[in-house]
């Protein structure tokens, strides 16, 4: 390396959370989003480079055990006072330096490792996917996830969506109501939209393990590409028994993390697909080293989503473009989620597809006003 990239030191980390309008309330098993918190990460390089990140959560702590204000506490109090000062152009070096002292918090790791990197991109005028082993990949097929819990609705959403070419395959959200209304409900939709239509199902943990037997029997009757974490992440005996009696594909999401995590799954048969995510993961170098486990292990890979908006989505899709193959799809709609962003440019999604940008770093830049409009001020 060269003495002029390191003497480049990282000057100032700011976190800034922002609160963004959802096009439509979304329906999970655990929560309703009306609305979504975004972590905006910028990091400020002694070579004049700024960087951006992003990581947020879903439906604050309804989800998972990390929210968007932990992620920008353990930032301003902990991360940034170990970084400001570190080389930024040795990304891996200076964060493994900053992971000894600072235990979990994968999610605000993921957002100032990508800042890092979006920095790095720019100097030396590659895309990310670059700086993680390249791609030939221009686009990645993206499905939409049907959840306003309105079976007509969805339906009509759905076909729309398929006549504008933005999505052909669909998640449906169930988990809220009884297994029978749940399977009554995923029943309607693929009468609506045909059986030529791939559908998805995600749980979100919501059954007990004799509710996924009886749930996932007549799931499997309706077709089926996959069903998505139906009993608790945590029981993975469970999850091996569900593997192993139904055929139709099991995914892990809250019950996968990392690569010990696709490790662990694979000795246990605990799932047949593994849902990515890089705020899961502690990052994109992470992320990539757990679809490497997954793919070694003859498991499916699946480019997961946090609902992050647009710096987030586009982060993920450098890693995952640059990776093993996700053999299952991605689910990066999370901007088109959202009513509003904050970048000046939002991502293309087009012929089923979200567009990989061709630009240094992430390819995005910050609309600063648009920044300042929608910041959370208390």
């Amino acid at each position: 390396m060269s003495e002029d990239h390191a003497a480049v030191r990282i000057e100032a980390i700011e976190a800034v959370l922002v609160d963004l309008p959802t096009i439509r309330p979304h329906k999970l098993a655990m929560t309703v989003m009306n609305g979504q918190t975004l972590v905006i990460v910028r990091v400020r390089c002694s070579d004049g480079i700024e960087g951006i990140g992003e990581t947020t959560s879903i439906g604050g702590l309804a989800y998972g055990e990390q929210s968007p204000e932990g992620a920008k506490l353990a930032i301003d109090q902990y991360m940034a006072p170990l970084l400001i000062g570190q080389d930024a152009t040795t990304v891996q070096a200076t964060l493994a330096r900053m992971g000894r002292q600072v235990q979990g918090q994968s999610h605000a790791k993921a957002a100032i490792e990508t800042a890092l990197l979006d920095a790095q991109g720019q100097r030396l005028g590659l895309p990310i996917h670059a700086l993680l082993g390249g791609t030939d990949l221009s686009s990645l097929p993206v499905l939409w996830t049907l959840a306003s819990g309105d079976a007509a609705r969805d339906v009509e959403e759905g076909l729309s969506l398929i006549e504008q070419r933005r999505h052909k395959v669909f998640k449906l959200k169930i988990g809220r109501r009884s297994v029978a209304e749940d399977v009554a409900h995923v029943a309607a939709i693929r009468k609506g939209l045909g059986d030529a239509v791939p559908l998805t199902v995600d749980v979100n943990q919501a059954w007990s393990e004799a509710q996924a037997m009886e749930g996932m029997a007549a799931l499997q009757e309706i077709g089926l590409m996959l069903v998505e974490q139906p009993i608790s992440g945590r029981n993975r005996r469970g999850m091996a028994r569900l593997a192993a009696r139904f055929d139709v594909p099991l995914m892990a999401d809250e019950g996968f993390n990392d690569a010990q995590d696709a490790c662990d799954i694979a000795q246990t048969g605990a799932a047949d697909i593994l849902a990515l995510k890089i705020a899961k993961a502690g990052g994109l170098h992470a992320t990539a080293k757990a679809a490497v486990v997954g793919e070694a292990a003859g498991l499916g890979l699946y480019g997961g989503t946090m609902l992050e908006g647009s710096i987030g989505s586009i982060a993920s899709a450098h890693v995952f473009a640059a990776g093993p193959a996700q053999a299952w799809g991605t689910e990066l709609f999370g901007p088109l989620l959202l009513k509003d962003d904050i970048v000046q440019e939002r991502p293309a999604y087009r012929d089923f597809a979200l567009q990989l940008p061709t630009g240094p770093g992430l390819g995005l830049k910050l609309d600063t006003d648009k920044l300042a409009f929608y910041r959370r001020k208390a």
